[in-house]
């Protein structure tokens, strides 16, 4: 018979939910979403099976929880990368995204169908809205400084969340090799920034 795990020193009376979320990210970064059950994550935080319930009404409830705190550290680390960003505040962004979805597939496979699906949880509508409100600042930044050229922000930065989105999934889905992901994310974010377009050819003569 196993022992029963010891509690959990790192939280007390009202700040359970705290390290119950924090127990499901452990679980989540060693095995993926299907390791993160409300009974495992109550062994993890060293609490009994029906305490998760007292604050998440179900599994449901505590991944949604799970994804607000992914999104808080995908916030923190977009920020990050701005500030360390050469050139390009959107081009910095855009591999900010990639970067992050490499570090941590089980991360971005979680909160992907909850961020860009069709009914957004409202539990993250405001950290999503937040993080793409920096998205568009760092697209009209470049705009303003000359590093783009004018457009609706809103389209160019649906165009580049395309691009990154599906770079993200193919490196996930093991498509692109993930020694050389970094690299080749670089390249094709440098060649979207450039534009595939032959101008002389369409030019008038």
């Amino acid at each position: 018979m196993k022992d029963k795990p010891a509690a959990r020193s790192g939280y007390h009376h009202g700040s359970l939910p705290t390290a119950l979320v924090a127990a499901a990210l452990e679980l989540l970064d060693e095995g993926g979403q299907d390791t993160v059950t409300v009974r495992e994550v109550a062994r993890r935080a060293g609490v009994s099976p029906g305490a998760p319930f007292r604050h998440f009404a179900d599994r449901q409830a505590l991944l949604t929880a799970l994804a607000e705190r992914i999104l808080a550290d995908y916030e923190a680390w977009q920020i990050a990368e701005l500030e360390h960003a050469e050139g390009s505040s959107m081009r910095a962004f855009g591999l900010g995204f990639v970067r992050y979805a490499i570090r941590h597939p089980h991360r971005f496979q979680l909160v992907k169908p909850l961020v860009f699906g069709p009914h957004r949880p409202a539990e993250i509508d405001a950290r999503v809205t937040a993080i793409e409100a920096a998205l568009t600042g760092s697209i009209v930044a470049d705009q303003r400084a000359g590093e783009l050229r004018a457009g609706d922000p809103a389209v160019v930065g649906l165009a580049g969340q395309a691009l990154v989105y599906g770079l993200s999934q193919m490196i996930v889905d093991g498509y692109l090799p993930p020694d050389h992901a970094e690299h080749l994310a670089e390249q094709v974010l440098d060649t979207f920034g450039l534009g595939i377009v032959n101008y002389a050819r369409h030019q008038a003569p």
